[in-house]
């Protein structure tokens, strides 16, 4: 039976849920023993504890030029010593142009059925990439297990179903004929989908495979070798998913190349090399606006970046502000403020803050966002696994140094003792106030645990702010706590028009940081802080071209 067979079912459903917007996953979240088994975890966490201080021998790329790698644990802040095979620029394009030749002329059907064989067999190695992804970005163990294991897959099983449904879109081969009068014109027309060429997918290091698979996966689906660039600290978990492509690409007799791992170290960067290469055709990145501002500017390239925002958070009026306040504090708190949804500026009214048991003052709202905070990280049994460890030196030294942006700091950032890792890098979060007239020091994304609690004139003042923040410097989120119906829908427009997406009055256990795969659009592709959206029609279709070619019929 062909792989496409094998995995029509999940195709099928997949295709279907991307129309839809419901709920569906097909990689449970839950790393339940009943799921995965009895002995997932201990294996994963063996199988990464065996990978320290050793070569990484899986990738199936010959002839390396030398082993690096400089992956440091935040929980243990010591360097993992794991070591990959590393190549020159130029191998890894003529490998991957090579390949490409190859790989283009497989059919859709079997692309798909190849590629979910492989989200298969990585859903076996999933606890194992959830260890990778705690120790080389300090993100605790549930966000690790799920970000970088089944919200991870289904992302890309996302990627494949929207490239697969695009390809399918018109007919591969018609006669078309057309009425002359006296007689017809016949002709046989075909249709080729014709891939771009090589892809190149540049990682980040805070979430290496959340955010760089759906880019692998789309570029392969439609056809395109792929040179994922991971961001030097963080190489493990991509390096998991890329063997486990490799593998099922040779076992279908097809060159690994069609997809290959790039490992640099930070004082000999290739991302540059990789990216200005002529026969490079398609970029992914995830990372700074600077470096995503430079890859969009290269000419002869499809690139697709997601950069840095400004968050807000709007709040006019709640109908119970203590549920609001620790569903913010928890926001905050997660991944220690580390996600590029996570809110930074939060405005509230002078007037206060309107709930059924009266008006809550500035001064109130933020003594209950610090009291939530306090209270989530103090508790031992949730505050060093929400907060996680962070993941670079300078984030701990930005929230250290908080003071230094001005205003009123109302709570310093500390650290916490992690009962599992005695040395875990660990930053609090430190909260300002400041006024709308303080524009400077809240129109830049500070990332990191920081919230920036901003008074404002009144409601409309705090909106055209988050508005202006959005169109200015980007925003890939936004939460607002509203009960008027028209003041709702005034916060829903005007965020629209900033291509910002806005999450209502959230509480319980559900958070403006998370998008759910196959219903929410991850960045909108509309504002600075990223020109493409997991995954919109544009994600793929822009990875291939459609070529016609024609003939008299019957030729």
């Amino acid at each position: 039976m062909s792989l496409y067979k094998k995995h029509k079912d999940i195709l099928t459903k997949a295709i279907k849920a991307i129309h839809d917007r419901t709920f569906f996953a097909a990689y449970p979240e839950h790393p339940a023993p009943s799921i995965y088994g009895e002995t997932a975890d201990a294996d994963g966490r063996k199988k990464f504890q065996g990978s320290i201080g050793k070569k990484f021998e899986e990738l199936n790329q010959e002839n390396p030029s030398s082993w690096v790698g400089v992956e440091e644990s935040p929980y243990l802040q010591e360097p993992l010593n794991i070591q990959y095979p590393a190549f020159d620029t130029k191998t890894l394009i003529e490998r991957a142009d090579k390949a490409f030749h190859i790989w283009r002329k497989v059919t859709a059907d079997d692309r798909a059925g190849i590629l979910i064989e492989s989200l298969e067999r990585i859903k076996q190695r999933f606890f194992e990439v959830a260890y990778a992804t705690m120790h080389t970005t300090g993100q605790g163990y549930m966000m690790a297990f799920q970000a970088s294991g089944p919200h991870a897959a289904d992302r890309a099983l996302e990627a494949v179903a929207s490239g697969y449904e695009e390809l399918n879109r018109f007919p591969g081969a018609v006669v078309w004929d057309k009425p002359m009068g006296k007689y017809n014109i016949t002709l046989d027309k075909e249709w080729r989908a014709v891939p771009k060429g090589i892809g190149v997918v540049i990682g980040c290091s805070t979430f290496p495979t959340w955010n760089s698979v759906p880019g692998v996966y789309a570029s392969l689906i439609t056809g395109n070798s792929v040179i994922v660039k991971p961001h030097p600290g963080a190489v493990l978990p991509m390096a998991i998913f890329v063997a486990e492509i490799q593998n099922v690409l040779a076992e279908n007799n097809l060159d690994p190349n069609i997809c290959q791992l790039a490992v640099d170290t930070y004082d000999n960067l290739i991302t540059k090399d990789l990216a200005e290469d002529k026969a490079v055709k398609i970029i992914d990145f995830t990372g700074n606006s600077n470096f995503g501002s430079y890859l969009e500017k290269l000419d002869g390239k499809a690139v697709f970046t997601e950069k840095t925002g400004v968050n807000s958070a709007i709040l006019d009026s709640a109908d119970n502000i203590d549920k609001v306040a620790a569903n913010l504090a928890f926001s905050l708190t997660l991944y220690s403020g580390q996600m590029c949804t996570a809110p930074q500026n939060f405005y509230i009214p002078e007037g206060g803050i309107n709930t059924p048991d009266g008006n809550v003052s500035f001064d109130e709202f933020a003594a209950k966002l610090i009291e939530n905070i306090n209270g989530l990280v103090d508790n031992p049994k949730a505050g060093p696994f929400v907060l996680g460890a962070i993941q670079n030196k300078i984030t701990s030294q930005r929230v250290a140094e908080i003071g230094k942006i001005g205003g009123k700091v109302l709570l310093e950032s500390r650290s916490i003792e992690n009962p599992m890792f005695a040395n875990a890098r660990i930053s609090t979060p430190a909260v300002i106030a400041l006024s709308s007239a303080d524009k400077d020091k809240f129109s830049t994304e500070l990332f990191g645990p920081i919230a920036l609690l901003i008074k404002t004139k009144n409601t409309e003042e705090s909106v055209a702010l988050a508005k202006e923040m959005a169109i200015e410097h980007g925003a890939i989120s936004c939460g607002a706590y509203v009960t008027d119906p028209e003041v709702k829908e005034h916060i829903a427009d005007e965020m629209a028009l900033a291509a910002t997406p806005v999450s209502f009055n959230l509480t319980g256990g559900i958070y403006m940081n998370q998008n759910a795969g196959f219903s929410d659009f991850h960045v909108t592709g509309g504002n600075p802080s990223g020109n493409a959206s997991f995954t919109n029609p544009e994600y793929v279709i822009k990875r291939f071209t459609w070529v016609g070619h024609r003939q008299p019929a019957n030729v």
